[in-house]
């Protein structure tokens, strides 16, 4: 990866590697918390050595970046990463909801308008630099910008880069559940980061030949993100109520996330330290985000990235058909 963007993870860096704190759930995801409990939550994670939080506008219309700004502004800029993203703009809605109607419990008197364009992108920048009270981001993604239409992920990075040469972002990259069109934009130098959600896991390597090979020739970095499923690999034996993309998980991968996670346990490794260890495995990927909604789960996060995994555990997930050999550095 590039110089500036290698500086920046390794700033973000801990004993036990670069665990991001993501900020979903301190925007209400799927359930409401307080802002006594968010601040409890972000300062567990600080003083537990986590140093790369990520977030966006879209997390609770701004409510994520809200409180995560309000507990970093009061600690030293230059020991920490902070990404955000850009492509909704937050707006009042011309029709108020009660509540969001897009996953987070928060009032619905504002809404989400895309718009990647120069001056959309770089209202959002602002607009974030001011709920979170800081003068600057490090990172700052286009978000999910596959959901909008054919052509917005380059007309974002087109506007991202504006903001780099400008100096008010030290790296640009794509935020996304997709791998799809990734790999020319990789290829074409046009960004710096990729931060992938749900495409590079114990469940599913669909990124491994179509994102992050072509991000480790052309220098780029990854941060995976949902590295457990979205909740199927978060425990020492998945749960037959956990959910899988969001959804209740079928039969047939929780069977399958049990199987790996049978061959964990006779490595002595809880199957949630080695899903935060799979995607490190690969050179590109510089970081794992997750989100951490207590100060409980920060704990048991930290506790999973601080878990020693042995190198045969690999191996025997090879040998089990679970995983592909090119996903397992050789020897």
């Amino acid at each position: 990866m590039n110089a500036a963007v290698a500086r920046l993870f390794d700033r973000a860096r801990s004993p036990h590697g670069v665990l991001g704190l993501g900020g979903a759930p301190l925007g209400n995801f799927g359930a409401a918390m307080d802002d006594a409990h968010a601040r409890r939550t972000l300062r567990r994670a600080w003083d537990g050595g986590i140093r790369y939080f990520d977030t966006a506008p879209h997390y609770g219309l701004g409510l994520s970046e809200r409180r995560i700004g309000a507990e970093l502004r009061g600690l030293p800029r230059e020991e920490f990463v902070i990404s955000t993203k850009a492509g909704r703009l937050i707006v009042p809605r011309e029709r108020p909801l009660e509540w969001d109607d897009d996953g987070f419990v928060v009032p619905g008197d504002l809404g989400r308008r895309w718009d990647f364009s120069a001056g959309g992108v770089e209202r959002s920048l602002h607009d974030s630099l001011d709920r979170l009270g800081l003068d600057r981001v490090d990172i700052l993604y286009a978000h999910d910008p596959d959901q909008a239409w054919d052509g917005a992920g380059r007309q974002a990075l087109d506007s991202l880069a504006r903001l780099k040469a400008a100096g008010l972002v030290s790296a640009i990259g794509i935020g996304t559940n997709s791998t799809a069109g990734l790999a020319p934009l990789i290829r074409e130098g046009l960004v710096d980061v990729i931060m992938l959600a749900n495409r590079y896991s114990l469940l599913d390597q669909e990124a491994l030949d179509t994102v992050l090979e072509p991000a480790r020739e052309h220098g780029v970095a990854v941060v995976a993100v949902g590295v457990f499923a979205t909740g199927l690999l978060s425990t020492a034996r998945p749960r037959r109520d956990a959910t899988y993309e969001y959804r209740p998980a079928e039969a047939a991968v929780v069977e399958r996330a049990d199987r790996i996670a049978g061959i964990c346990a006779d490595h002595g490794v809880p199957l949630p330290a080695a899903a935060l260890a799979f995607p490190l495995l690969h050179p590109a990927v510089a970081a794992v985000a997750v989100g951490m909604r207590s100060p409980r789960e920060v704990d048991e996060d930290l506790a999973y990235a601080a878990t020693g995994v042995p190198a045969g555990l690999w191996p025997d997930l090879v040998a089990a058909g679970v995983l592909p050999a090119t996903s397992v550095p050789a020897g």
